[in-house]
């Protein structure tokens, strides 16, 4: 009898237990989320682009004919003059050409003279009936040749004389030295390079940027400034756009106008902005984008569920913090901007307010 009453007492405390343990289930917490109502909004203020200043102008010099370097009279970073001599090679061999050149002239000359002694007495002889008219054809014929071989022994030593020249390298206009390809003693090449020069005059700032950088079209000027005085801006145009991209960087190279009364070093890194045509853009900040099956992406709330979607879009363009979309978001459709990470599809969310863009 003892047993029974210590069993059934056992039993009502572990039911007594099991329903003191009974929870009611709770339904999961919304995850909370940043959102951007998509809308259409003028873009005016294009992104942030850096580069380099360089002159207008800038010329690869080169001797025109081979030999030795035996001397260099100018540095990288020095400024010339139109005429300053650069560097000079051996010229011992033009100026043998030249001695040959020479001779050949003086025998060609006196040929030359010969000839025309014996023309003119063949014209004597012939006007007082001497001689025949074929022997005067032949004196003229003669005397024609000795000038022809004479002409061309001039130009012969012409060109020995301006080959000798072209053993002396010489600055074609003022300018600064910004790049140097040989030493004395190593045997130069004609036409290979030698020195760089930048003239002097009109600047470019040259910026390697991406193609979509500049798909829009640009309104009136923009401005360049350098990095180690970003509060001075200088009015700058853009002057040229490379029509082709370069393989192994995948970018175009843009040149812009500096003004000319901008003192500006060679070489300086400068930062430049331009201002785009105004357009309507749906514009969103970095944070929102999302990659779906190796595209870009960005998450879409239902407003009236709360549920989240992936929904790929088409980039147009992508500026400092944002990006630009063509297609895939309609005005007034609700963006995920933060909390993007973690988001699964059909996931219930919860947004009090719009992030900022």
């Amino acid at each position: 009898m003892r047993t029974i009453l210590v069993a059934t007492a056992i039993a009502c405390a572990i039911g007594l237990g099991s329903c003191s343990d009974e929870r009611v289930p709770t339904e999961p917490t919304a995850r909370q989320v940043g959102v951007v109502v998509a809308k259409p909004e003028p873009v005016v203020q294009g992104g942030a682009v850096t580069g380099e200043v360089r002159a207008r102008v800038q010329t690869d010099l080169s001797f025109r004919v081979s030999g030795k370097i035996i001397e260099r009279l100018v540095e990288v970073g020095q400024s010339v003059k139109a005429g300053q001599l650069f560097a000079r090679i051996d010229p011992e061999e033009q100026k043998a050409e030249l001695d040959v050149a020479a001779a050949n002239l003086q025998s060609a000359e006196a040929q030359q003279t010969q000839a025309q002694l014996a023309y003119d007495r063949q014209q004597s002889l012939f006007r007082t009936q001497v001689t025949t008219r074929a022997a005067l054809d032949q004196a003229q014929e003669a005397l024609l040749t000795a000038q022809a071989s004479t002409k061309s022994a001039q130009a012969l030593l012409e060109t020995a004389q301006d080959t000798l020249s072209y053993t002396e390298l010489k600055a074609d206009a003022d300018g600064m030295i910004t790049a140097r390809n040989a030493e004395v003693g190593q045997v130069a090449q004609a036409a290979q390079v030698v020195f760089t020069l930048a003239h002097d005059g009109d600047r470019d700032a040259v910026f390697e940027v991406v193609e979509s950088a500049f798909l829009r079209p640009i309104d009136g000027d923009g401005t360049v400034a350098l990095l180690s005085n970003p509060s001075q801006k200088i009015a700058a145009k853009v002057r040229e756009i490379s029509p082709t991209i370069d393989s192994s960087t995948g970018t175009i190279k843009v040149k812009v106008a500096i003004s000319s009364d901008a003192a500006i070093p060679l070489g300086a890194p400068v930062v430049g902005r331009f201002n785009y045509v105004s357009q309507d853009v749906i514009q969103l900040p970095w944070s929102a984008m999302t990659s779906k099956d190796g595209k870009p992406a960005v998450w879409i709330v239902d407003p009236a569920s709360s549920a989240v979607s992936a929904r790929a879009v088409d980039v147009s363009g992508y500026e400092t913090g944002s990006f630009i979309v063509k297609s895939g978001v309609s005005e007034g459709e609700v963006v995920v901007a933060d909390g993007t990470k973690f988001l699964r599809p059909g996931e219930i969310v919860s947004y009090v307010k719009e992030a900022s863009k």
